[in-house]
């Protein structure tokens, strides 16, 4: 039994090298891509839905993509779902942080209440505005890719991640109201 190639580039276990490396890059995106669904869904079940939904297709449809950023078209189909998602449902739904166990934040020292200040923050933003500020922000990304994975103006990135970062720290910060008392 010979575990070479056969005629049309495939080894003997029915993969080629291209698929091999497909599927290692599409691996690789998983941190990112779990973050951000569970950005765009507010809860860990859903996004873990939206991420298995999102790699499904991506693999499915492998033969569509062009070999120029992968991470660009796999958020844009994530993306593309989640929407998709929101106008078959009709509606949204809210889950509280306390309810996820397995969220990637770790735990401060500082103010017990930071993160449930955090989490109302991030829910009080639209979902356009917490999506390019998780994907800018949390992610890394350049405003260009942004644009491209959300079909937007490079410039309605800019005011949408203006307007969330200024509602965040508005928020944060309004808050934030408790008088300490000097010792005498």
């Amino acid at each position: 039994m010979s575990h070479g190639r056969n005629r049309t580039g495939e080894d003997a276990g029915g993969t080629s090298p291209a698929s091999d490396s497909f599927e290692a890059e599409v691996l690789a995106l998983l941190p990112s891509l779990r973050r951000y669904s569970r950005s765009l869904t507010r809860s860990d079940a859903d996004g873990e839905d939206l991420l298995q939904d999102c790699v499904e297709k991506v693999l499915a449809r492998r033969s569509q993509w062009r070999g120029l950023n992968l991470r660009g078209w796999v958020l844009t189909i994530m993306t593309n779902l989640y929407r998709n998602g929101l106008r078959q449902q009709g509606r949204r739904r809210f889950v509280d942080l306390d309810d996820s166990t397995d969220l990637p934040a770790a735990e401060t020292d500082g103010d017990p209440l930071e993160r449930s200040r955090l989490e109302a923050a991030l829910n009080s933003l639209g979902e356009d505005y917490r999506a390019v500020l998780m994907l800018v922000v949390v992610e890394g990304y350049s405003y260009q890719d942004v644009a491209t994975t959300l079909d937007i103006p490079i410039g309605t990135v800019m005011s949408r991640l203006s307007r969330a970062r200024r509602k965040m720290n508005d928020l944060m910060n309004a808050e934030n109201v408790i008088t300490l008392r000097r010792p005498k």
